[in-house]
Formats: C-alpha cells, structure tokens, sequence
C-alpha cells in the first residue's frame, strides 16, 4: 500500500487572496488597522516560529475575538477565490486510479478544508481530512499524520507513505512520524533545500508511483 498526505494551502490550492481578505477585515474592524498585503501573509504563515497575533493584530496573544470574527468572515470567504494549482487534480485522479491512498493533513480548521475541497470538487478523492481542531498538537506534531497513517493500519515495513507540503513544518512532521517528505515549490514558498523536492504536480506521480 502507498499513502500520499498532502498539506492543503500553498500546496493543493491557492487560498492566499481569501486569506488575506479575512485578516484584513479584522484588522480594520477589530483594530483599526491598515490592510496587509497577500506576500506578508504568506510570508508570515511560512515563518517556522511567529506570532501570528503579532504579526497580523499586534496582539500578544491570538483573542477570542479575533479568532471568532475572522472565522465567520472566512466561512463565507474562503470559496470566492480559491483555486487548485494546475495540473494538482489530475495528479490526485492519477494516483487514485493506481490505487495509492490519499488523504489531507491541514493546520487550517477542518469545517474550512472539507467546505474548499468540496467547492473545488476533489474532497471525494480523500479518504481523510483532518485539520489542527482534531488533534490537540498542530503540525510540525506529527499528530495529524498518525492520526491518518492510522486509519490505513499503515505498517512501516510492508506500506510506503510520503507528506507533501510547501512548509518546513509538513518536512518536520513526516520526519516525526517515520515517513518520507515532500516538498513542494509551486505554492507559497518558492525553493527549498530538501533532499526531495517537486517543482510541478506532476513530478509527485515519478515519485510515488
């Protein structure tokens, strides 16, 4: 058996302008401050250790009401301008058809990755989507992946499994769960130094299969 766990944003979609949105609208109404751009967003959400309530509300701590106002805004905006990377769905529909077992590890919320894969029309080709609600240690825990290599009866010796992911904390979570990363330059992070690196969707295909 081969098991492929993909991050969600900056990997399999391009959710960054919706994102940016969202932070924006609560910096204004909650703060009063002016808009950040989409490349500080990333920037920010890319950075192996932040404050993201620094960063985007200049608040110590993430508030309540900030986390509130910013999830009911991206409720709505999170499907108005989120697109699949080219060439992502075909390798998805490829890998399936080969049998290989894919599923979704995300530290977004779950309700917001099942409601943007849904919309993009792929979430019926993940066997599990999991997000940083479920598990009580977020990625680069390899909580998520646990979570999901234990859904398979996944067995290191007799399965192959691989995350692939823009982030060094997707890298730090494989590492941690004993299985192969893989990352990926065509999201939110241009280049990496990885041993294992894809540059285009369909470079995962000469890896995995």
């Amino acid at each position: 058996m081969k098991i492929v766990i993909f991050d969600m944003d900056g990997t399999l979609l391009d959710s960054k302008k919706d994102i940016t949105i969202s932070i924006n609208h609560v910096r204004e109404k909650n703060h009063n401050l002016p808009p950040v751009s989409e490349e500080y967003v990333v920037a920010a959400i890319n950075a192996e250790v932040r404050n993201l309530s620094k960063l985007f509300y200049e608040t110590e701590i993430y508030l309540e009401r900030d986390r509130e106002l910013f999830e009911s805004h991206y409720d709505a905006q999170c499907v108005q301008n989120v697109t699949l990377y080219e060439g992502i769905e075909e390798v998805l529909k490829t890998l399936v058809a080969k049998s290989v077992k894919i599923s979704v590890a995300t530290n977004a919320p779950t309700q917001f990755a099942l409601r943007m894969l849904e919309h993009l029309g792929v979430k019926h080709l993940f066997d599990v989507i999991i997000g940083a609600d479920r598990v009580a240690n977020s990625k680069p825990s390899p909580e998520m992946l646990h979570h999901i290599l234990n859904h398979y009866r996944y067995e290191s010796k007799n399965h192959k499994a691989w995350m692939v992911g823009d982030n060094s904390k997707d890298v730090l979570s494989a590492r941690s769960a004993g299985i192969e990363p893989i990352f990926v330059t065509w999201g939110f992070t241009p280049s990496s130094n990885e041993k294992t690196v894809a540059k285009k969707p369909k470079e995962l295909l000469d890896i995995v299969l």
